[in-house]
């Protein structure tokens, strides 16, 4: 009984802080919901082929795809109630939103897949306490990361 009751207690909690961080910013839930959504491997797969073959008709972009028609259809209509995609004339268009969000994606898997340099970054220290003369610190971070916007966020992290 005891257990069940925690539970309660928890999960009113858990609403109460929820409600406590959307108050805080109306948009942490459609930032949550959005980044749920591509998280998922299919939806992402379904997204990222009609960005990159924007205008294919449906029987084209579902022929790929290991999902029945109620699976596809579910997560397309999720992708198009989120913003991030829109249907013409029978087509299927990522919109400047979607687009927006392929991008930080893109910039997501690259600072993933660079995770161990940026975490060199790191360890040269704070520069405003650190030896290193932010020049040198600059030619590092040159060297080590190929995409420009991480290099950017690099380069403007107040350590």
């Amino acid at each position: 009984m005891k257990a069940i009751s925690g539970n309660k207690v928890n999960t009113a909690k858990r609403k109460r802080n929820d409600n406590v961080d959307t108050a805080r910013n109306p948009n942490s839930k459609f930032t949550a919901d959005v980044i749920k959504l591509i998280s998922d491997d299919k939806t992402w797969l379904i997204f990222s082929t009609i960005f990159l073959a924007s205008g294919d008709s449906t029987e084209n972009l579902t022929a790929g795809f290991k999902l029945t028609r109620k699976q596809y259809y579910s997560r397309m209509s999720s992708l198009i109630k989120a913003g991030l995609v829109k249907r013409q004339k029978g087509k299927y268009f990522v919109t400047t939103f979607g687009s927006v969000i392929f991008d930080a994606h893109r910039l997501l898997g690259d600072a993933v897949k660079d995770y161990w340099k940026l975490k060199a970054i790191d360890s040269l220290g704070v520069t405003n306490d650190s030896k290193m003369p932010k020049d040198q610190r600059k030619k590092i971070i040159e060297e080590l990361i190929d995409n420009r916007q991480l290099k950017d966020i690099s380069l403007s992290t107040k350590f």
